[in-house]
């Protein structure tokens, strides 16, 4: 037989390589049934435990986790670009995966990163993620980790766009041009974003103009056909609004190809606004009127906050950071009139 390898004890023992790799470390964490199997397993085994070698492996790998929902979106796209471009700088190479804005997925990620000892995770969090996944690992794996994007614990450092501001920039925006009725169209009904740039156009329209949060059409995903959907139960309902706002820009695109489809003008029937300012966003016809939400900016921020976490250790304080928006003004808006009533 080869060398017994800590996998062949996880393995006997039952449980993960993680786990068994605690037990031989002598961790406290650990319940004592559990590591009274290892133990035994790592006895029957004839396994030796390596002190030298773990020494070694106790220096950092200069590598990287960093999990999105999805990659097609530009903002997201350009928000990884920045981030392994940051990271490239100080030595370190960003291992990237997405989930499909799956937590299972998510959650397999996050345990293959712990197991390659990554020195650190950015995690842009999926929808549905269960509370203290991250923070289990911060403890028990001592691994640094940022949240983007979307916010969790306030244990946990974040970083991202100031959701709330731009809702209510764009809010504002809305009702300065005479708006009567808004809707929310698409975006994931469980994202702490979604529900910050809620309340944010909530409280720049003000209490006497109607507002749909949109509940009855979120999304899943956040692509331009959910948004061609969703705008179409938008129609379905019966009244257009005089404004439409999409979660983002690329489900703004979508509801562009609804509303031409359906015989009318973006701009100039109902107004239309969205969420990232994408370059794309000035090439549509209508140009789009869009809160900058500065990927580059949140994904800089974000590199440098887990590298002062992996610098400071134990002594690191996790913190929010927020990166104020800007509105962007195009014809989407700017070319709306108010109807005339007959």
């Amino acid at each position: 037989m080869g060398r017994v390898t800590l996998n062949d004890v996880s393995k006997a023992a039952g449980v993960s390589r993680a786990t068994a790799s605690l037990v031989v470390r002598g961790s406290s964490r650990i319940s004592p049934a559990t590591t009274a199997r290892v133990q035994q397993a790592m006895k029957d085994l004839g396994y030796v435990y390596d002190r030298a070698a773990a020494q070694m492996r106790g220096a950092k790998t200069m590598t990287i986790g960093v999990i999105v929902p999805e990659i097609r979106n530009p903002y997201l796209a350009d928000l990884l670009m920045t981030i392994e471009r940051t990271l490239r700088v100080r030595g370190y190479t960003s291992l990237i995966s997405h989930t499909s804005d799956d937590a299972e997925r998510e959650a397999e990620i996050l345990a293959t990163l712990a197991e390659r000892r990554v020195d650190g995770i950015i995690v842009h969090p999926s929808q549905k993620h269960g509370l203290g996944v991250l923070d289990r690992y911060t403890k028990q794996f001592n691994i640094p980790i940022v949240t983007t994007m979307r916010h969790l614990e306030e244990t946990l450092a974040y970083v991202g766009p100031d959701n709330e501001m731009a809702g209510r920039l764009l809010g504002e925006h809305l009702r300065s041009l005479g708006v009567r009725s808004v809707t929310l169209v698409g975006g994931p009904s469980e994202s702490s974003a979604r529900t910050d740039r809620t309340a944010g156009l909530r409280a720049g329209l003000g209490e006497d103009i109607e507002f749909d949060a949109g509940g009855a059409t979120a999304t899943q995903t956040n692509y331009s056909d959910v948004g061609q959907l969703a705008m179409a139960q938008v129609f379905d309902q019966g009244q257009l609004p005089d404004a439409v706002v999409g979660y983002s820009d690329i489900v703004a695109m979508g509801m562009y190809v609804e509303i031409n489809r359906r015989g009318l003008q973006p701009g100039q029937d109902v107004a239309v606004a969205g969420f990232d300012d994408i370059m794309m966003s000035s090439w549509l016809t209508p140009p789009l009127t869009s809160v900058a939400m500065w990927s580059e900016q949140v994904g800089t921020a974000a590199s440098e906050l887990v590298l002062r976490a992996i610098e400071e250790g134990a002594q690191f304080e996790p913190e929010w950071q927020l990166i104020d928006p800007a509105l962007r003004l195009r014809n989407s808006t700017l070319g709306w009139r108010p109807r005339t009533v007959s």
